[in-house]
C-alpha cells in the first residue's frame, strides 16, 4: 500500500507525473519489463498506479484526470462506489454535517462534500484513511474531516449530532450467494437505535443481492427505498432511515443512463398489489423494462401506468399497438412471432443471427441457442417467453430505442 511520506512524495513528484500522463494507455506489465529505461523512478508503484487508473477510469473520470490524486490495490477499487451512482446519493442528502461511517476510498464522501457544508469521513482502515486525507484536498473537498477509527467507537466517543449518517456495510466474508444485513458490518441491524439517536436520518448502502422486502422489515423505519442502476444493471440498493414509524415506503426504481438521462419510477407495495392488469399476445410493439424495475418487482403497476400489455403474469415482458416512447426500458419493434424450433426460426431469420433474452421460457438462453442454431450478434432480438394462455413462442424484433 502506497502510505508512507516518502513513496507518497516520491509519486508526487514532476517525473512521476510525467511518467504517468506520458504512458496513460501503455501495458504496465510491460512497462516493468523495462524497468532500465526509467532509472530513478519507483517503476513498481507507478506501474501500479497505471494499472488501478486504467482500471477505473470508466468508473472515477474525475479521479483519474486529476494527476494528483492516488489509487489503492484492486479490492479498494472494485469495493468503492462509482462517481454516478455517489453523485445520485449526494443528491438524496442536504443540510450542516454528515459522517461517512464506512469511508472506504472516499468516493462518497467527496460526493456528499458537494452537497452537505461538513463532512465527516470515518475508516478504520489506516491506508486508505492516509490516502483519503491526501485525496479529498486535492478534489477539492476541502469540508472533509478525516477520522481513522472504527464507526461504533466514533460514534460512542463523539457528542456531535447529525443531519445524515451513512453505511455502506461490508459482508464479512464472500461465501455464499445470499446477501444479509445481519451478515454484513458494521452490523446496522444492531445499531439501527443508536445511528438514528445520532442523526434523524440515516442512509443505508446494499448490494443489490439484497431481499428488498425483508430488508425493509429488519429496517423497520425506512421512508425510501431506492433501487439504483447504471446502464441498465442494478449497482445499489439505498434504504432512507427516518426515527418515526413509516406506514409504507417509496420504491424509486432509478436507472442512470449513458446520455445523462435518468429513468425514475417511484410507487408504493400496495399499489403495485392492487394494479390491474391487461394480458396480450405481442403486438406491434415489445418492451423490457431497466433492471432497476425488475428487481424493485414493479410489474403489474408498470402495465397500467404506461398503457401496455402484459404478455404472461410472469413473463414481465409488455407490448402495445402504439408506441409508448417514455416507457423505462428497452422498445423493440415486432417482426414476427414463431414456434421456438430451428426450421419456423430459420425460415424468419435466414442468417441465424440475433441477440437472444429468455423470459418465463423453460430453457436457458446457452441451450435454447445451441437447440435454435442461432449465433449472437446482429440487428435482431428475438425474446423466447410465454403467451397468456401459456404457450412458448419466439418473438422476432429489431430494437426501437435503447
Amino acid at each position: 500500500m502506497l502510505t508512507n511520506i516518502l513513496t507518497f512524495a516520491t509519486l508526487l513528484s514532476p517525473e512521476a507525473r510525467a511518467f504517468l500522463r506520458d504512458h496513460a494507455t501503455d501495458d504496465p506489465v510491460r512497462l516493468l519489463m523495462q524497468a532500465g529505461r526509467f532509472p530513478g523512478l519507483p517503476l513498481r508503484e507507478l506501474a501500479a498506479q497505471l494499472a488501478a487508473r486504467q482500471r477505473v477510469a470508466a468508473k472515477l473520470p474525475t479521479w483519474v484526470a486529476h494527476e494528483s490524486v492516488l489509487f489503492p490495490p484492486t479490492l479498494s477499487l472494485e469495493q468503492s462506489s462509482s462517481e454516478r451512482t455517489a453523485r445520485y446519493k449526494a443528491g438524496l442528502v442536504s443540510g450542516g454535517i454528515l459522517a461517512d461511517l464506512t469511508g472506504g476510498l472516499g468516493v462518497d464522501a467527496w460526493a456528499f462534500a458537494q452537497t452537505m457544508q461538513r463532512v465527516v469521513y470515518v475508516e478504520k482502515n489506516t491506508d486508505l484513511v492516509r490516502l483519503a486525507a491526501h485525496n479529498l484536498p486535492a478534489l477539492g473537498a476541502a469540508n472533509v474531516l478525516v477520522e481513522n477509527r472504527e464507526s461504533e467507537i466514533f460514534l460512542n466517543g463523539t457528542s456531535e449530532t447529525f443531519d445524515w449518517l451513512y453505511l455502506d456495510p461490508a459482508r464479512r466474508d464472500d461465501r455464499g450467494k445470499v446477501f444479509r444485513l445481519e451478515n454484513c458490518e458494521p452490523d446496522v441491524l444492531m445499531l439501527r437505535a443508536g445511528l438514528l439517536e445520532k442523526a434523524p436520518r440515516v442512509l443505508v448502502k446494499a448490494a443489490p443481492l439484497l431481499d428488498l422486502d425483508a430488508a425493509i422489515r429488519q429496517l423497520e423505519t425506512v421512508e425510501t427505498v431506492h433501487v439504483l442502476a447504471v446502464d441498465n444493471e442494478v449497482k445499489e440498493l439505498l434504504f432512507t432511515l427516518t426515527r418515526t414509524a413509516v406506514q409504507a415506503p417509496e420504491i424509486r426504481a432509478v436507472n442512470l443512463l449513458k446520455s445523462g438521462q435518468e429513468q425514475v419510477f417511484g410507487f408504493y407495495r400496495n399499489e403495485e398489489t392492487q394494479a390491474e392488469v391487461v394480458y396480450s399476445s405481442p403486438l406491434r410493439y415489445l418492451y423490457e423494462p431497466n433492471a432497476a424495475l425488475l428487481k424493485a418487482g414493479a410489474f403489474r403497476l408498470l402495465a397500467g401506468r404506461f398503457g401496455v400489455s402484459k404478455l404472461h403474469v410472469n413473463s414481465h415482458l409488455y407490448t402495445s399497438e402504439v408506441l409508448r416512447a417514455d416507457f423505462p426500458g428497452r422498445i423493440f419493434s415486432v417482426k414476427a412471432v414463431c414456434k421456438p424450433d430451428r426450421k419456423a426460426l430459420q425460415t424468419l431469420l435466414p442468417n441465424r443471427r440475433a441477440h437472444l433474452t429468455v423470459r418465463n421460457f423453460p430453457a436457458s438462453v446457452a441451450d435454447l441457442r445451441k437447440r435454435l442454431g442461432l449465433a449472437d450478434g446482429g440487428e435482431d432480438y428475438v425474446f423466447a417467453t410465454s403467451l397468456p394462455d401459456g404457450q412458448h413462442v419466439l418473438v422476432l424484433t429489431t430494437k426501437t430505442q435503447p
